[in-house]
């Protein structure tokens, strides 16, 4: 269901509002620049692996050892530097989190809600004791008791 026009107008205000308010929170919830640059740099360094698998093959078919060797030199490095990139990527929504969040080291986290609510904690599970054949064999006979299916 489509958004009326007074909706899209509010949402409008507010994003603004945000953005004057919290500049680094509004570029956070858009995208990160970290973010367009990593996928930038994990590109150029697929093109330039590409790049060195042509000089390889080149120094492989001509014969001319440096040239090979230099390709997969060429190579080896844009796959390091791609594969930092790629980790920068993921990396980047996680930065951008730590930067909007305040450096006090003092803070807590306050349990909410009512008392008595929700799960009780459980009590710890007994330690297995036995091989893993024992267990096995304890399986299997407890499967064959009870019949197939």
């Amino acid at each position: 269901m489509p958004l009326s026009e007074e909706e899209l107008r509010l949402l409008e205000q507010m994003e603004r509002a945000l953005v004057a308010e919290d500049p680094k929170l509004a570029s956070t919830l858009r995208g990160t620049r970290l973010r367009q640059q990593a996928r930038r740099h994990m590109f150029l360094g697929i093109f330039v692996f590409v790049v060195g698998i042509a000089v390889l093959m080149s120094g492989a078919i001509l014969q001319i050892t440096p040239l090979g060797i230099a390709g997969f030199v060429v190579m080896l490095l844009s796959a390091w530097f791609t594969l930092n990139a790629w980790r920068g990527q993921s990396q980047a929504p996680q930065a951008a989190a730590a930067q909007a969040q305040p450096s006090d080291r003092n803070l807590r986290v306050i349990q909410g809600g009512k008392k008595g609510r929700g799960r009780t904690p459980k009590a710890p599970k007994a330690p297995k004791h036995g091989s893993m054949m024992e267990r096995f064999e304890e399986r299997w006979r407890r499967r064959r008791e009870q019949g197939p299916y």
